[in-house]
């Protein structure tokens, strides 16, 4: 019995393993979906716990699968528990979880990349921006496809104030290929260091907090897996639009391998490129001649503060698109039988 005054720890009855429950309703991990199961109960106790505090808490859980994360999310003690399942096949191994936590645990059949965080959780959690993060966690181990659009669908969010955060600085724990792990939290210097890393880092903290070996999943995949937290920050980094600053960054890294200067130049139409790439830089105080991957956050603040500047004085610059001017230039080429440059078809080739 509990002491008077306390109330009882939450603790599931006793269920068949997370084996058990692939066997008893014939679950099989889809390739084309990139599902993986995680069995191992002390790891994913480990990913719940990266997650913080989640006693009374209310958590959403990103593709559930057989439910593995969902009982150590549970065993937690949360408050409520929000299952959104792409895959009807999983719904009645989830139903018999929620049957054995009353009250505690509601099931979505429907898409993540879809679905209207902003009416999932009650009001009375709501938190201003600049206090606390709220007590709502996203937690997942999202399939390798899913995870790279749904994290920059949710950083557009945070920077927007949408979705799961409008409830505030909601925090989220989530896994992604080692790779992508690596890309998100790299600094500048690294060889990881890419587009991902920019939005994310300007947006929120962003820890590694481990590495899960691949042998750990069924199926084993090709890679093992990093479990990445997130805590939106109070002020960005870059205090611009998310389209001005993603244009920016993607401009910047369209040629990872060449000086930054050549990947500015596509933010620009042909007719007065040169000039107005060398404004920028100037403006922005940004060596040229360094590669995408060595450039600091500020440097990237600089670049994206001096580019709204030129935005402004010429608002057909933010709609202009390099790929779509090469496409024009391209069909041009081929209707009056030219063969084109070959610098041009080799950077074609790498757009």
């Amino acid at each position: 019995m509990a002491a008077p005054g306390k109330v009882a720890a939450f603790r599931l009855p006793p269920l068949p393993t997370i084996g058990e429950i692939i066997k008893l309703f014939r679950l099989k991990a889809l390739k084309q979906l990139s599902q993986n199961f995680l069995l191992d109960l002390r790891l994913t106790d480990k990913i719940v716990k990266q997650a913080g505090e989640l006693k009374n808490a209310h958590v959403c859980e990103v593709g559930p699968g057989p439910g593995g994360i969902t009982r150590s999310i549970l065993s937690a003690g949360v408050e409520q528990l929000l299952l959104i399942e792409k895959d009807a096949r999983f719904i009645p191994g989830l139903q018999m979880l929620s049957e054995a936590a009353p009250g505690k645990v509601r099931i979505v059949h429907g898409d993540i990349l879809t679905y209207k965080m902003e009416k999932a959780f009650p009001k009375h959690l709501k938190k201003d921006w600049e206090d606390e993060p709220p007590d709502i966690h996203i937690i997942g181990n999202l399939p390798f496809s899913v995870s790279t659009p749904l994290i920059i669908k949710w950083l557009e969010s945070v920077s927007k104030r949408d979705g799961p955060f409008t409830y505030g600085r909601t925090q989220m724990t989530l896994t992604f290929q080692k790779e992508v792990g690596e890309r998100l939290t790299a600094n500048p210097g690294s060889n990881q260091r890419s587009r991902l890393s920019i939005m994310a880092q300007h947006l929120c903290t962003v820890e590694n907090c481990f590495i899960i070996p691949g042998q750990a999943f069924v199926p084993k995949p090709e890679v093992d897996v990093s479990v990445v937290h997130f805590t939106p920050l109070v002020q960005p980094k870059i205090q611009q639009p998310f389209e001005l600053v993603e244009k920016v960054v993607r401009s910047v890294f369209q040629f990872r391998r060449k000086y930054c200067f050549r990947g500015i130049e596509t933010l620009f139409p042909e007719n007065g490129r040169l000039k107005r790439t060398e404004q920028l830089m100037m403006t922005a105080n940004v060596d040229p001649t360094l590669r995408p991957f060595q450039l600091s956050m500020s440097q990237f603040r600089n670049l994206c503060n001096a580019y709204r500047k030129m935005c402004d004085e010429d608002p057909s610059l933010f709609v202009f698109n390099y790929r779509e001017e090469l496409r024009q230039k391209k069909m041009t080429e081929t209707l009056l039988g030219s063969t084109g440059q070959p610098e041009q078809t080799e950077e074609q080739n790498q757009l």
